[in-house]
């Protein structure tokens, strides 16, 4: 939809819970959307209630922030919060756009879906941002392609140097976060592994925390296999010590290689698709083509996307409570698939989700 379509709606009026580095971010996009005005946020660390110099109201918790007229909340809040804000939000009467994780457990999102389920008329989106990266929509317009031919399997590690303890700690205490690298990183990649193949049949995995010593993790090692037999290895890490992100898809007739991501720290390197294709040398290739990326659009598309789907009266297609309901699940698949972590945090069983045809090759 272009600008000038939109511009023809009246503005609507968005919140944002939590205004720390994401919810900043957030902001500054939601504002350059000709359909969105930012008119209030709340964040704990504000001293007082007050007024910014371009009249944007500001509030010390969530429930002052929704007694404005909002249409639209966005929820940039610790773990805990996440779901009964999101919660607040809908019986508001609000449209909800929530960051990832949605919850800490499944449970957490199986609430906020009964309650979405009572309110047809707003859209409730999860920041699954990773799926908007250029490298990665490019990727997916290839496996949709059937260029290489079918999927053999995927490998993926993403991690960083530690878990980082924002406010007080709270993403290194499970009764806050509810996860370790896994539920705060390694989400991301799951939600691409699942776009990619669909749900996952059977997992195994090894999960540690050794070496931080928190309640949660800081490594979780994962093999997954899909009902057709591929498998998905993932390595999530808080002990990478110069930070990664990395994704191989391997075809019947050639390869994709993700490797880095633009973020705001520029800590995971350059953006870059590696593409090859394979042949009957020994080397199994002759050449490859390597695409870079400069310029992160990826959360301006998310928030265009948003805003788009609220004026077209339509319905989410990208992280949508479905998306974040099956990647909550298999998070706590992997948890469970660990004998001893399962026994040593009392982690939950889990029935499988039913999708009958889910990823895109």
């Amino acid at each position: 939809m272009g600008f000038k379509h939109i511009m023809k709606y009246k503005k609507l009026n968005v919140g944002i819970a939590g205004y720390g580095v994401v919810g900043k971010r957030r902001h500054k996009f939601i504002d350059q959307h000709p359909a969105l005005r930012t008119v209030a946020i709340c964040d704990a660390n504000f001293s007082k209630s007050k007024r910014t110099s371009d009249r944007i109201r500001c509030y010390q918790n969530y429930k002052q922030l929704l007694k404005e007229p909002l249409d639209v909340l966005f929820v940039s809040l610790p773990n805990y919060m996440a779901a009964d804000v999101t919660i607040a939000g809908l019986q508001r009467g609000c449209h909800v756009f929530c960051e990832k994780p949605p919850g800490r457990t499944v449970a957490d999102v199986e609430r906020v879906i009964q309650v979405e389920k009572k309110h047809p008329g707003v859209l409730l989106k999860y920041g699954f941002n990773h799926r908007y990266h250029d490298s990665v929509r490019e990727a997916l317009k290839i496996i949709k392609s059937k260029e290489f031919g079918e999927i053999v399997n995927l490998r993926g590690i993403y991690g960083k140097s530690k878990i980082i303890s924002y406010a007080g700690g709270w993403r290194a205490e499970r009764k806050y976060s509810g996860g370790g690298i896994l539920l705060d990183q390694g989400i991301h990649m799951l939600d691409l592994m699942r776009l990619i193949c669909g749900e996952f049949v059977e997992v195994k995995s090894w999960i540690s925390n050794d070496y931080w010593k928190h309640d949660v993790e800081d490594n979780a090692y994962a093999l997954m296999r899909d009902s057709r037999g591929r498998v998905a290895m993932l390595h999530s890490s808080a002990t990478q010590w110069q930070h990664r992100f990395s994704l191989d898809i391997i075809f019947t007739q050639g390869y994709l290689e993700l490797r880095g991501i633009l973020s705001g720290s520029k800590s995971y390197g350059e953006e870059k698709l590696v593409i090859g294709r394979r042949n009957e040398s020994d080397t199994g290739t002759a050449k490859e083509e390597a695409i870079t990326y400069l310029e992160d659009n990826s959360w301006r598309d998310e928030i265009n996307e948003f805003a788009d789907t609220i004026v077209k009266k339509d319905k989410i297609k990208n992280g949508n409570s479905s998306d974040a309901l099956a990647t909550m699940k298999l998070v706590n698949h992997i948890y469970w698939a660990d004998p001893k972590w399962r026994d040593a945090y009392q982690i939950p069983g889990i029935d499988a989700i039913d999708i009958k045809n889910g990823g895109i090759s």
